[in-house]
């Protein structure tokens, strides 16, 4: 809030004693420079006239010391506890472990990274237990295991908003879902949807007679699956057959599946030789990840801590998690340097403007 100003003094002086009135006027400019003023001034060193140059490099030396200094200490994460964050056991949380850690840690947190946090009822028994503060999970997910709702949400927003209910009345708290969404999919290569004309997932059963599919042995009879594709889309695939864990591309180029069950976010689909097939009635519900954060670790870190979580996130959309994910296991390099080029690359590890 600005500080008031003064109210203005009446002036109901006779004409005869202006002299008097301007004596006043100048004894008021001496006094009121004590707080009466609404401009800030800037606090500014005093040297005296008779300063020798040494006294002037002395005076340039400790400036420069003294911003180095408060650069340091002014970072948003200084001073606070050291904080354990964790991701799941596969490359693309190794990744948001690895931004989430780095970038923390530019912003001065004191951060320790578990890179294999176990399942979701031990994790969320380490968040309340306070030995572990935060994760990134994804929001159907959470929905389903954490918070056990049974059915999906017809929008993004409703189900965020159904999960940070829960969370909120758990001790926890959701931050902002990334724009990018990792769910179950179904792949085709980009010559077979041009041939067939395919563009979403009921269009496949324009060649069910003659179409397999393929997938993770769950695929056949779990949900989502062949039976969400049925009673979905009326898709009923000639055959259906059984496929390793990133598998599913090699099978589409030698076209022994035509269509397979793959993420949103492979790698793979960087390369731009394969298609999705969109997903109208959402049967594989909403992916984005929402970082699960204890409300007691958010409440001793402070509200910079989610703010770097979130400059992270924003900038996590489907192509550069993709990018990522190509990086680590089609480039083979290590998540560590994966995300650092990353958050330099979008000026991350550089402190918001507070």
């Amino acid at each position: 809030m600005r500080p008031s100003r003064p109210a203005h003094l009446a002036r109901s002086f006779a004409a005869g004693a202006s002299v008097f009135l301007l004596l006043l006027a100048c004894a008021g400019c001496a006094t009121t420079t004590d707080g009466a003023s609404t401009t800030p001034v800037p606090a500014r060193s005093t040297v005296s006239a008779t300063s020798t140059s040494t006294t002037t490099a002395t005076n340039a030396a400790s400036a420069t010391q003294a911003t180095s200094t408060t650069s340091t200490s002014t970072l948003p994460g200084t001073g606070k506890p050291v904080v354990t964050i964790g991701d799941k056991n596969y490359t693309e949380q190794f990744v948001l472990g690895q931004l989430y850690m780095q970038a923390l840690q530019a912003d001065g947190f004191s951060v320790n990274l578990n890179p294999n946090i176990g399942p979701t009822e031990v994790t969320v028994q380490a968040l309340n237990a306070g030995t572990l503060a935060m994760y990134p999970e994804y929001l159907n997910v959470f929905d389903s295991a954490v918070a056990g709702y049974p059915n999906p949400f017809k929008s993004q927003l409703q189900a965020y908003a159904a999960a940070q209910r829960y969370a909120l009345a758990h001790g926890l708290d959701l931050l902002s879902p990334t724009p990018f969404s990792d769910t179950d999919a179904i792949g085709v290569t980009v010559a077979y949807a041009a041939t067939d004309r395919l563009r979403s997932i009921g269009d496949l059963r324009r060649v069910e007679s003659s179409l397999t599919v393929g997938g993770p042995p769950q695929f056949q009879q779990g949900s989502p699956g062949l039976p969400a594709l049925k009673q979905a889309y009326g898709v009923t695939p000639e055959a259906f057959r059984a496929l390793a864990v990133g598998a599913q591309y090699a099978a589409l180029d030698d076209g022994s599946v035509q269509a397979a069950d793959v993420n949103t976010t492979d790698g793979q689909l960087a390369s731009g030789d394969y298609a999705l097939l969109r997903d109208p009635r959402q049967i594989f519900g909403w992916g984005n990840v929402v970082p699960v954060i204890s409300a007691k670790w958010l409440a001793a870190e402070g509200p910079a801590f989610a703010t770097t979580i979130d400059r992270v996130d924003a900038a996590l959309t489907t192509a550069a998690m993709r990018q990522l994910n190509a990086d680590v296991d089609i480039a083979q390099q290590a998540p560590a340097a994966v995300a650092r080029q990353f958050l330099e690359t979008h000026g991350l590890l550089t402190p918001a403007p507070s």
